[in-house]
């Protein structure tokens, strides 16, 4: 038998999500280095509906027999969707596929006031949790990320969402250019009193082939330095959590219960469809465990799906020693860690006790008394070097 790990069947229906992604935008941020792309002419939503009908079925029809627990419209901009198309992609997903009583239909939207106009149709597609790209709460600031809202029309948006939704969510960026611990917390405070369950955290970081990137390779942008950040990240730590938003992941906190499930399906890796340009899956079909990708371009996909009926661009067999790793990289960000025993019967060996130990012995690791593994507030600042560790 090769090392590609065989699934073995779960006593109990586990999660799986849906990630559906829509890929334009109204401009590209210079910090992005998502799959979203600008479009002058309007976009023939009819026909990418269609497209995704078609996606979803021959999706379905490779991995049959699901209950979807979660499902997610991500971007680029899910919100420039008109309502009627969020709602034809949601019946294409129950026409295929079972879906749990409970389930979780979280989308992405921009705070515009042109956008949160849509939030009732949104609500009536079916759409039950939203979550705004804020970023800041400074003009100035979301100026300099390329935003094209001001923060008082962010905070409205948050307001309608409030009114539209059981449940909402929004992200923040700090560790921005000139930011101090001091004028982050008085932004944090400012957030959390109009966030009721759950905050996206991200500490601004350089991706390569974007606008920032050229401008901080000139020295034309400066970010904190790496204290600075450090204390940052603390001043985020210490005031969620004494608010009663502790981190559940490494970059999201919530009231306990208010985590945001489809992110949970990654993190504690079960499976989820990926639909859309661009789009990742992980699926077991078969008893292995295959990681598909779509085609990024929006208009090649939209023709590959139209002529084969997928746009699948990727298949691969994950091996074991693949499925560990991924297991140890997403599974150690949250909060609660790992079942040292699940990441046995995935790797088909066990974790290093000798590491565990010295990684504990440094302070970076613990158990929770329940035998789960978990990261210490102090591993992790350092949380890819611990990775790296125990996946040796």
């Amino acid at each position: 038998m090769s090392d590609v790990d065989l699934i073995s069947a779960p006593a109990i229906a586990e999660p799986f999500g849906v990630y559906l992604h829509w890929p334009f935008c109204l401009s590209k941020c210079p910090y992005c280095d998502f799959n979203s792309h600008v479009r002058h002419a309007p976009i023939d939503e009819a026909r990418f509906v269609r497209a995704f009908e078609t996606e979803i079925a021959s999706t379905a029809a490779r991995a049959p027999g699901r209950t979807v627990s979660t499902i997610f419209f991500g971007g680029g901009t899910p919100s420039l969707m008109q309502p009627s198309t969020v709602a034809a992609i949601l019946d294409a997903v129950g026409k295929h596929w079972t879906i749990a009583p409970d389930v979780e239909v979280t989308l992405e939207a921009n705070p515009t006031s042109v956008e949160a106009t849509r939030f009732a149709g949104y609500r009536a597609a079916g759409v039950n949790r939203v979550s705004l790209g804020v970023q800041s709460l400074d003009d100035a600031s979301l100026k300099a990320l390329g935003r094209l809202h001001t923060a008082r029309e962010a905070l409205d948006a948050v307001a309608i969402a409030r009114s539209a939704f059981e449940r909402y969510s929004f992200d923040l960026i700090y560790a921005r250019p000139g930011q101090t611990p001091a004028m982050w917390s008085e932004e944090l405070k400012r957030a959390i009193a109009e966030a009721a369950e759950h905050l996206s955290l991200y500490q601004l970081t350089i991706e390569p082939e974007t606008p920032f990137h050229t401008l901080h390779a000139a020295g034309k942008l400066v970010t904190p330095d790496d204290d600075t950040a450090r204390d940052l990240y603390d001043v985020t730590q210490e005031i969620c959590e004494r608010a009663g938003l502790p981190a559940y992941e490494i970059s999201n906190h919530a009231r306990p219960g208010a985590e945001c499930r489809h992110n949970l399906v990654y993190w504690r890796a079960h499976e989820y469809a990926g639909i859309g340009p661009g789009a990742h899956a992980r699926l077991d079909i078969d008893e292995y465990r295959h990681a598909f990708a779509t085609e990024k371009r929006p208009e090649a996909w939209l023709m590959r799906v139209e002529s084969l009926g997928h746009g699948i661009v990727t298949d691969e067999l994950l091996t074991r020693e693949e499925r560990a790793d991924e297991f140890l990289l997403m599974g150690l960000r949250l909060a609660e860690g790992i079942d040292p025993a699940r990441f046995a019967a995935v790797a088909g060996r066990s974790l290093d006790p000798d590491r565990i130990r010295m990684l504990a012995a440094q302070g970076f690791v613990e158990s929770d008394g329940q035998g789960f593994l978990r990261v210490t507030k102090s591993g992790f600042p350092v949380l890819d070097a611990v990775v790296a560790d125990l996946a040796a």
